[in-house]
């Protein structure tokens, strides 16, 4: 229990370090769609060999173990890694959201996943029904995605929306990634409340 514990830390730890993906797009590329799509296609295409490497050449395989072994879910030994999941959904984000949303959106995952990951194990009393995720573990994905786009967003409606389905992407038991689901969906709510309000 104490291994899955600190991979589990070692691996969110990484996660929230995910924030450099947003934070580029916004401060350093300034919101330029054109090579922010272009960089993440890029990231893509690399993230893409490295997997399909680690898939077909024994020696890489064992050297990707090695290194990467202990932060890997059961699931991602012959599926994709989630940090290649990040990078296709970032792509979309940058591609299909007015700026600041495809920022929060990016964002969300990096702070909501990792919140409700970390509050959820250390601290998770009560589960869902049937399910591994916990009221607290959720609850701190609510909480920390609402502050961060209530800092960001042009309302407290759209940072609310945002944050609720970010929440509910994250609950949501359906065989897609977090890393997918969770901006994707957030971006969505936050694009549509941004055209109704």
């Amino acid at each position: 229990m104490a291994a899955v514990h600190l991979s589990e830390t070692i691996r969110k730890s990484i996660h929230i370090s995910s924030l450099l993906i947003p934070f580029a797009y916004r401060y350093l590329l300034n919101f330029n769609r054109r090579i922010g799509f272009l960089l993440l296609i890029l990231a893509l295409l690399i993230s893409l060999v490295v997997e399909f490497s680690r898939f077909w050449q024994k020696s890489f395989r064992k050297n990707f173990f090695r290194l990467f072994g202990l932060i890997l879910r059961r699931h991602e030994w012959r599926d994709f890694t989630g940090a290649t999941y990040l990078i296709f959904s970032s792509m979309l984000c940058v591609a299909f959201f007015e700026p600041t949303v495809a920022f929060c959106a990016m964002a969300f995952v990096s702070i909501g996943d990792t919140f409700a990951a970390m509050i959820g194990i250390n601290f998770g009393k009560r589960k869902f029904l049937g399910m591994s995720k916990s009221l607290e573990g959720s609850l701190a994905c609510f909480v920390s995605t609402l502050c961060f786009g209530l800092f960001f967003l042009p309302g407290p409606v759209i940072a609310l929306g945002g944050a609720l389905s970010a929440t509910l992407a994250e609950l949501w038991d359906i065989p897609v990634d977090d890393n997918v689901k969770i901006p994707l969906l957030s971006g969505l709510a936050m694009s549509l409340l941004n055209i109704f309000i």
